[in-house]
C-alpha cells in the first residue's frame, strides 16, 4: 500500500508528515529508552527481511500497491515502538533509493504501515493473548488486523485527497488486502514460532509500551 507521489493533496500530506514525524521521534525515545545491545542484530536481520518482503507488490486499482508488511513480526518480537523504527527505516529506503512510495506521501506511508500497523497488531494481539493456548491465534489475528488497519488508513487519505472516491479505494484496498492479511498472518506464525523455538524470548511484554 505505498502511496506514490501525486495521490495525497497539500493538507493530506502535510498533516500525515507531521503525525508520521511525530510518532517516529517518540519511538526513538522509548527505543533509546530501553536500549539494549543483543537487540541490534535482531532488528537488522527483521529490517532486511521484511525489505525483501515489502519489495514483492501487488498492483491495485487506483494505482496503489499492496504487499507484506510485516509490522506484527517485528512487534510481537521486539514491541511496538521497536517496530515503527524498523518499518520506518525500510519505508524510507525504499523510497529514496528504489522509488518504492511517494517522497511527498512518505510520511503517510510510515503513518499507515509503520505505526498505524504496528499499533494495530500490539493492541490485537496484547487483547487476543491473554492465555497460552490462544498465542498462536493472537499473532494471526494480529497480522490480518494490522494489514487491514494500514490499508483502511491509506484509503481514507486518498478519499479525502479526492483522488479515489471512498467506496472505490475501499473495495479495492480492503478486498486485495483481506486476502494479503491471510498470507501475512500465517507467514508471521510461521516465522515468530521458528524464532522463538531457536531461543529468542522476547522480554518486551512485561514492560509497558
Amino acid at each position: 500500500m505505498h502511496i506514490p507521489d501525486g495521490f495525497l493533496d497539500a493538507k493530506t500530506w502535510v498533516a500525515t508528515t507531521v503525525v508520521g514525524a511525530g510518532a517516529l521521534s517518540y519511538s526513538l525515545k522509548k527505543v533509546r529508552e530501553e536500549f539494549n545491545e543483543r537487540l541490534i542484530p535482531v532488528m537488522g536481520v527483521l529490517a532486511a527481511f521484511i525489505f525483501a518482503a515489502q519489495m514483492i507488490n501487488f498492483p491495485i486499482a487506483g494505482g496503489t500497491s499492496g504487499h507484506l508488511l510485516g509490522a506484527t513480526l517485528a512487534t510481537v518480537l521486539l514491541g511496538p515502538w521497536c517496530s515503527g523504527l524498523i518499518i520506518s527505516t525500510v519505508l524510507i529506503i525504499q523510497c529514496l533509493f528504489f522509488n518504492d512510495g511517494g517522497l511527498t506521501a512518505l510520511g503517510a506511508n510510515v503513518l499507515n504501515m509503520a505505526f498505524i500497523g504496528s499499533l494495530v497488531a500490539y493492541g490485537v494481539y496484547k487483547l487476543v493473548s491473554g492465555k497460552s493456548r490462544f498465542e498462536q491465534a493472537a499473532i494471526f489475528l494480529a497480522a490480518w488486523s494490522s494489514v487491514i488497519a494500514a490499508a483502511l488508513a491509506a484509503t481514507v487519505e486518498l478519499a479525502l485527497s479526492g483522488t479515489v472516491p471512498f467506496h472505490v479505494a475501499l473495495a479495492a484496498m480492503l478486498s486485495w488486502h483481506f486476502l494479503i492479511g491471510i498470507g501475512e498472518g500465517l507467514i508471521t506464525v510461521v516465522v515468530v514460532s521458528y524464532v522463538r523455538g531457536v531461543g529468542l524470548k522476547p522480554t518486551w511484554q512485561q514492560k509497558k509500551a
